[in-house]
């Protein structure tokens, strides 16, 4: 089946794809919505640019759209998104694991162009997703916290057993979501087995805001992978 992605550059929206290739579907597209806000209802925000070179890691074709502040301006870009593929694939990948809200957005600007909706994520336990995701050998850091318990050390912080484990502590203390599905906590993908080569950060700078901030990643570049 040909397919395309909704795809910010984070883990669940690469993990969607990996799981899709794996059952043997044909991931030819990547769709991005650049929010021009970090308030973004639907869409990652911090470093969204740098997924070119994440594109450009999977050999895929990425298409974008920019969006304004709001509801209607992100399910506008959306659209925009899903229309141009539309009669090119036969459905659209979703990284949503638990948000309804998200889920329902989607599959309605899928249903306008009568594409199926793909959810390979939907209902996992989001802590099983994340320590199969280190099994399966990527390589995530965390680029924006926003909840309580999540302070300005995770910034950077490399997805890791232990720090899980951590998650783990800090949802069952404080509600987080251990998938910051809710926007409690974002992430970047470094290296997945779907990337040719691999980035790496050359530079980058912590935005810290009283209780929230991101990891701005001012520089990266694509390096071969390793050979083990």
């Amino acid at each position: 089946m040909r397919l395309a992605a909704l795809f910010s550059g984070g883990k669940d929206s690469t993990y969607a794809i990996y799981l899709m290739e794996r059952r043997g579907h044909d991931v030819k597209y990547l769709l991005t919505v650049f929010p021009e806000s970090d308030e973004s209802l639907y869409f990652h925000y911090p470093n969204i640019e740098l997924t070119k070179l994440q594109a450009e890691a999977m050999m895929k074709r990425q298409l974008v759209e920019r969006c304004g502040i709001g509801r209607d301006e992100e399910i506008s870009a959306l659209t925009r998104l899903i229309k141009k593929v539309s009669g090119m694939v036969d459905g659209v990948i979703s990284g949503a694991i638990a948000s309804r809200f998200q889920l329902k957005a989607f599959k309605e600007a899928c249903e306008r162009y009568d594409l199926d909706l793909f959810a390979p994520l939907w209902g996992m336990n989001p802590l099983t997703i994340l320590r199969e995701m280190i099994n399966q050998g990527f390589e995530v850091i965390i680029t924006g916290v926003a909840a309580a318990g999540l302070g300005k050390e995770l910034l950077g912080a490399r997805l890791t057993p232990s720090l899980v484990e951590e998650i783990e502590e800090i949802s069952n203390k404080f509600g987080v979501n251990p998938a910051g599905e809710g926007g409690e906590f974002e992430t970047f993908v470094l290296d997945a087995p779907i990337f040719r080569r691999r980035i790496k950060v050359v530079e980058a700078e912590v935005d810290w805001r009283s209780d929230r901030g991101f990891l701005r990643i001012k520089g990266a570049e694509l390096v071969k992978k390793k050979i083990i």
